[in-house]
């Protein structure tokens, strides 16, 4: 999006650096992301929108989509991997070759609605892959875990009428993209806390809001968009989330995954500036999904 954009090519990069330097890459499985079908994006996004995106690429140069985002010639390249690797993420896991995945892509997806760009997303990942979940392999309850410091609008927008898909979001108040309550899914379960607040309060939160409520909806398969901008080294956010907090977040997934959908996990990167801490973060949260 440009050379002083936060939302840069390194930010994938330090993730497989952690990993290296931990001794995990080479221990997991790879896969080349392919690139998502014309059907499995309009599960999620209207034909005019999708025909609106391809005709704003520039030829050369950037398309300023709002403030924060902007289109270069391979951005649709990019966002269609990103979002066929969930899609093949999903069926590697419902089959059961895998056992659960992480998808370290970008452009981001969650601030995606079926009909607008935004906050840096142009195809909403996740969303993708739980319908296809939904529609290709018959589930019929899913849960999305979201842990990016901004509410993912997008994700509630899509299926906030959908009673076989449970939202639960955890975020920064008054942070983008300025979502009220009633924007969100009808059903979604928000934990929102204001500037400031640390992981002690967090977890607290978490586990009185999601706990209970992803008992009663007892989800078949799991989704988590991964955001690691609440750490306390981000700048994009004012929450002071720890390493350790980010931990005890992909235990808590890994936990509601294991106990309710089999294990079933997909969890994709959404957020994360700082590239020193998304490197620590993202790698601990693929340590922790692999067992390793």
């Amino acid at each position: 999006m440009g050379s002083f954009h936060p939302e840069c090519p390194r930010r994938l990069d330090v993730i497989n650096d952690m990993l290296l330097s931990l001794r995990v890459l080479d221990m997991l499985s790879h896969f080349d992301a392919p690139c998502v079908t014309h059907e499995q994006l309009l599960r999620v996004h209207t034909p005019e929108y999708l025909e609106w995106l391809r005709e704003s690429l520039p030829e050369n140069g950037y398309t300023i989509i709002d403030l924060d985002t902007r289109m270069n010639s391979k951005t649709l390249d990019a966002a269609e991997r990103a979002a066929g690797a969930v899609v093949l993420a999903t069926d590697q896991v419902i089959s059961g070759k895998i056992a659960n995945a992480f998808c370290n892509v970008r452009p981001p997806g969650h601030h995606a609605t079926a009909d607008t760009a935004m906050g840096f997303c142009f195809y909403n990942n996740i969303a993708i892959g739980v319908a296809h979940a939904l529609d290709a392999h018959s589930l019929e309850r899913v849960a999305v875990l979201d842990f990016d410091v901004h509410h993912g609008n997008g994700t509630d927008m899509i299926f906030k009428d959908d009673p076989r898909v449970l939202v639960c979001s955890l975020y920064q108040q008054g942070l983008f993209p300025f979502s009220e309550r009633g924007d969100h899914h009808v059903g979604g379960i928000d934990v929102a806390l204001p500037d400031g607040t640390g992981g002690t309060e967090m977890r607290q939160a978490v586990e009185a809001a999601w706990l209970p409520a992803l008992e009663k909806f007892n989800p078949q398969m799991v989704f988590v968009s991964a955001g690691f901008d609440a750490h306390a080294h981000d700048e994009m956010s004012g929450l002071m989330f720890s390493d350790a907090d980010y931990d005890w977040l992909s235990s808590l997934v890994l936990s509601v995954a294991g106990q309710y959908a089999q294990g079933r996990l997909v969890s994709s990167l959404e957020g994360g500036y700082d590239l020193d801490s998304l490197g620590r973060c993202a790698a601990a949260h693929v340590k922790k999904l692999s067992g390793l």
